[in-house]
C-alpha cells in the first residue's frame, strides 16, 4: 500500500513533461525495507489533515505515515526532481 501511495503521488501531482519517468528503487536497511519513489518534480508531497469523508482522495500520506516507520522527501542527487522515501518493517507504522 505505501509504494501504491508512493507512485499515485508522483503520477498524480509530480507534473513532469511527457517522456519523463518515475522510478522505484527498493533497499534493506537494518532489517527495514526502504523504498524510493524518484521524479522529476521538485515539488515536495504536503499531507492533507483536512480530507473530509466524502474525498475521494487527500489520504495517501497519511496512510503512508501510518504505515511507515518513517518517511520524508530528499532532492534527487542526479540534479533534476526529488525522492519520496517511506522506511517499512514488520513492526508497522511508527506514529
Amino acid at each position: 500500500m505505501v509504494l501504491s501511495e508512493l507512485v499515485t503521488n508522483a503520477v498524480v501531482h509530480a507534473r513532469v513533461s511527457p517522456g519523463s519517468r518515475i522510478a522505484v528503487h527498493f533497499e534493506l536497511v537494518c532489517g527495514h525495507l526502504r523504498i524510493e519513489v524518484h521524479d522529476a518534480s521538485s515539488e515536495k508531497p504536503v499531507i492533507r489533515r483536512t480530507a473530509s469523508p466524502d474525498d475521494l482522495s487527500g489520504r495517501g500520506l497519511c496512510l503512508v505515515e501510518a504505515l511507515s516507520v518513517e518517511w520524508g522527501c530528499a532532492p534527487r542527487q542526479e540534479g533534476i526532481g526529488k525522492i519520496v522515501w517511506a522506511l517499512v518493517g514488520p513492526e508497522g507504522g511508527g506514529r
